[in-house]
């Protein structure tokens, strides 16, 4: 029911012969072809528009028109978890749980600040859909690791690793900083005895300059004079129970960092960063579809 009807702007015009109305061809791409381009493919809407000839009010309106919504996945089996939460700004962010051994989405969820009560939500929507875990790998909330006493816990290596730098910075100047930062650079190659042994040794040798304390000219009190150095060796200390439990004989196969989550967490971000400007809504729709990609993968 359609003939040829002229061209217009090197395009050809098609008309219905029943009701009179005139168009162009549609682009040969479907919805969720252009989604893939513009999610996977890293393709803007301007380079869309230009790749498939059509224009970038149509590319916009089809790509606005694709439903992403995310509802979390039927699971089974066990493994261990990677969990962490990563952020756009200071109000908004992604929690994310993952499995180590697939990589597979265990639980996603949109939150506002990174909490106790979100984490433990993570992990029960994830018990309770017929997932048992083994462990969890986690990289710093203290108070995290209280709340799951009852699972094997292992904190990320390369976080240790940070928050250390962050106390001691890279090039510290005193001997005591230096040492205690090479032997917490040694996590990731040792064993938990000899760590253990490094440890108390360093705490030992350089008990006098981790004690010392200076008094203040203008209030007359004291306080420690090495405090960023006492800090370090603090969270040393906490976390030290936590650090070797993928070497426990009931852990093998755990991790000892949570790089994969980090990994996912990067992928996502390169690709959102295409895609500047994305309003609050959209921002969220492309996150769904982006983690049920990768359920589909």
């Amino acid at each position: 029911m359609t003939k040829r009807n002229g061209v217009r702007n090197g395009k050809q015009l098609y008309k219905c012969q029943n009701c009179g109305y005139q168009f162009r061809k549609r682009s040969g791409l479907s919805d969720s072809e252009l989604w893939s381009l513009y999610q996977d493919g890293k393709q803007t809407a301007e380079e869309i528009s230009q790749m498939a000839g059509i224009s970038l009010s149509t590319v916009r309106r089809r790509l606005s028109l694709v439903e992403r919504t995310w509802v979390q996945p039927r699971l089974a089996g066990e493994g261990y978890v990677h969990i962490d939460a990563t952020y756009w700004g200071h109000n908004w962010g992604v929690m994310l749980a993952l499995d180590d051994a697939t990589g597979d989405v265990l639980y996603m969820d949109f939150i506002r600040h990174e909490t106790v009560g979100d984490y433990r939500m993570a992990i029960e929507s994830i018990e309770a859909r017929g997932y048992r875990i083994k462990g969890i790998i986690i990289d710093g909330m203290q108070r995290l690791f209280t709340e799951f006493s009852r699972y094997p816990v292992q904190m990320c290596h390369f976080h240790m690793i940070s928050i250390v730098r962050r106390y001691l910075t890279k090039k510290p100047r005193l001997k005591a900083a230096v040492e205690l930062r090479r032997i917490v650079f040694t996590i990731t190659t040792t064993d938990k005895d000899t760590f253990i042994c490094e440890y108390q040794r360093w705490k030992s040798d350089y008990a006098n300059v981790i004690n010392r304390r200076s008094v203040s000219k203008r209030t007359g009190s004291s306080h420690y004079t090495h405090r960023r150095l006492r800090t370090a060796m603090h969270s040393v200390d906490f976390y030290l129970p936590y650090l070797f439990t993928f070497q426990q004989k009931d852990c093998q196969g755990m991790p000892n960092t949570n790089n994969k989550i980090e990994g996912t967490f990067t992928d996502l971000k390169k690709n959102l960063n295409v895609h500047s400007g994305l309003s609050m809504e959209n921002r969220k729709r492309f996150i769904c579809g982006f983690f049920l990609a990768l359920c589909e993968i």
